[in-house]
């Protein structure tokens, strides 16, 4: 007897082919058949799900998060498993909570923190130190309850810190024997599951004290002898964050391109980079496209992650804004959400003092603040809005001064109203430059940081936000569903080696969604207090997911928490 039976649904299987109505049986966590639709309507099974006029794909599979704390206290991995999440991928960026001497915990929490802006309160509170080794930390994850499977890569920002101690957290040069020990640390780590290593090589990658990713500055012989290990052990894959990725260095994207394509080659494994759009070098991403390409060709590697959606900050009463800067914020900034717009709506003459205040902004703050790139997101939110919709714009059709106006939008549903001002992806205020690095050939889906950037946006929600504005909503150049079906399932699943997932066929893993797609709908970002120590982060939710399945286990069911815990620790590829 079956134990799952999905009936009627129409199927998107993975594999980029057209959808079709199908019916789908599950046994001990893995697909059994896949028949016509009706075919499997009298299979006796312990539960059937009527998929009538309803969408099933694979569960998707996020490859770039930063769940490495929040794994220890959240076996949901929310808000990831909402936006039909089954895999995912943390350890990216060179930082995360391995290897570790026992003394360098609240180190590593100030490296996360500045890097990936995750409340160091609540990680200080949330995570039960119990290992050193990076293997240890894997053993500690797999005893771990989850909602969700979950794959890890050896941070380099962690190993160099352990290795050279204050010399590797200053960015001091590596010697040979350095670098001896951190490609030991990581070989071991690679064969006890490690799904690949990670480094950071942007400035914008900061700890909490201000000193960069320890390897930001890493010389080549130290980024080969860690890759080195990879091609030792057989396995695993290389990520980082570039150099150059927000245009301060327009030169860096050819270098960083040129030791990633020869790594790649010399090693014999994948390489993959963040990709993005910049204002100061909007062109860049084309060029690194076409010479991934060429990579490509030549036999190397070389894989760009792309976002699926700007990037963005949300700027709100509730986090930070254009009049958190002025003077007289001071006299309500302590305050309650509540209190300081029920204070901004009774004084006027504070409003007024604001007003003029803000007009005389901090340039270098101004930049961030724009109200020309500013927008009002709304609730659907709206993430590729036009230049009309700006708050500028919105300003000067209708006559007013735009900071009066910016306030007066930031004030809307009780100081709950967000006004999205993209920071990358949107130098040309439409998702074009996005669907045409989504459309190469050599790009991955990801940069969804699911579990980071607590207090600035809520990328975890991409996966909703590709099934509905590119292939249902936008008025122009949709995606077909399958293309995007096959984007965020077996195309990421097979970057990292997991070949076992990712496509709805007889012996895969039973990780499935059954979604209603006419009536899937993304809801406006929401602050919560939900993490330790009530500290703060945007949840961001959806409607339509109407069962979520996680090895033939459905673990939410209309977005709620069944309480099936079916996950696992990923070792290794498969």
């Amino acid at each position: 007897m079956a134990d799952l039976v999905i009936t009627g649904g129409t199927l998107v299987d993975g594999t980029g082919a057209a959808p079709r109505l199908a019916d789908i049986a599950v046994e001990d966590g893995r697909v059994t058949e896949v028949g016509d639709a009706g075919s499997l309507r009298a299979t006796n099974a312990t539960r059937t799900i009527d998929a009538d006029g309803l969408l099933v794909t694979p569960g998707f599979v996020d490859i770039h998060t930063h769940f490495d704390g929040q794994i220890t206290w959240d076996p949901l991995l929310t808000p990831s498993c909402w936006h039909g999440v089954t895999t995912v991928v943390m350890g990216n960026c060179g930082v995360g909570f391995a290897p570790v001497q026992p003394d360098k915990h609240e180190w590593l929490i100030g490296l996360m923190e500045g890097v990936e802006d995750i409340p160091g309160a609540a990680l200080s509170e949330g995570i039960q130190w119990g290992w050193e080794t990076y293997p240890e930390y894997l053993d500690a994850v797999d005893q771990l309850p989850k909602a969700i499977d979950i794959g890890s890569q050896i941070p380099h920002g962690a190993v160099r810190a352990y290795v050279m101690g204050e010399r590797g957290a200053k960015n001091e040069p590596a010697t040979a024997d350095d670098i001896a020990a951190m490609a030991e640390i990581v070989r071991d780590a690679i064969l006890a599951g490690a799904l690949g290593v990670s480094t950071s090589r942007t400035i914008a990658h900061m700890a909490i004290d201000g000193e960069p990713v320890p390897g930001t500055f890493a010389a080549e012989d130290e980024l080969f002898g860690i890759g080195a290990a990879l091609a030792e052990a057989g396995a695993g894959l290389f990520e980082l964050a570039p150099a150059g990725a927000l245009g301060e260095d327009l030169a860096a994207p050819d270098r960083e391109m040129d030791w990633m394509r020869r790594l790649s080659a010399a090693i014999g494994r994948p390489v993959t980079f963040a990709l993005t759009q910049n204002d100061h070098d909007p062109e860049s991403w084309r060029s690194m496209l076409k010479l991934a390409g060429d990579a490509r060709a030549e036999g190397a590697r070389v894989r760009p992650q792309v976002a699926g959606r700007p990037v963005t900050l949300l700027l709100g009463i509730q986090t930070f804004h254009p009049f958190a800067y002025c003077p007289s914020w001071a006299e309500i900034g302590l305050l309650s959400v509540a209190d300081r717009v029920g204070t901004l709506r009774a004084n006027a003459e504070l409003r007024a003092r604001l007003i003029a205040e803000a007009e005389h902004a901090d340039p270098a703050m101004a930049q961030f603040l724009d109200p020309s790139r500013a927008y009002p997101l709304g609730d659907p939110p709206n993430y590729e809005p036009h230049p009309s919709e700006s708050v500028a714009a919105r300003a000067a059709q209708a006559g007013r001064n735009v900071h009066e106006l910016y306030l007066e939008l930031l004030m809307e549903d009780d100081g709950r109203a967000l006004i999205m001002r993209p920071l990358l992806n949107y130098t040309d205020s439409n998702l074009d430059a996005v669907r045409e690095m989504l459309l190469h050939p050599t790009s991955a889906w990801g940069l969804g940081d699911g579990g980071a950037h607590c207090g600035t946006t809520c990328d975890a929600s991409t996966p909703t936000f590709m099934l509905t504005h590119w292939a249902r909503d936008r008025d122009h150049d949709q995606l077909p569903l399958e293309w995007v079906v096959r984007k965020m399932t077996s195309e990421t699943a097979s970057l990292y080696g997991l070949g076992d997932r990712g496509v709805v066929a007889p012996g895969m893993r039973a990780d499935l969604n059954v979604i209603d797609h006419a009536g899937l709908q993304l809801h406006a970002p929401e602050m919560a207090h939900d993490l330790p120590g009530d500290a703060r982060r945007f949840i961001q939710k959806a409607d339509g997911y109407v069962a979520t399945i996680l090895a033939g286990q459905v673990t939410l069911e209309h977005g709620a928490d069944t309480g099936a815990r079916p996950g696992q620790l990923i070792r290794g590829a498969r």
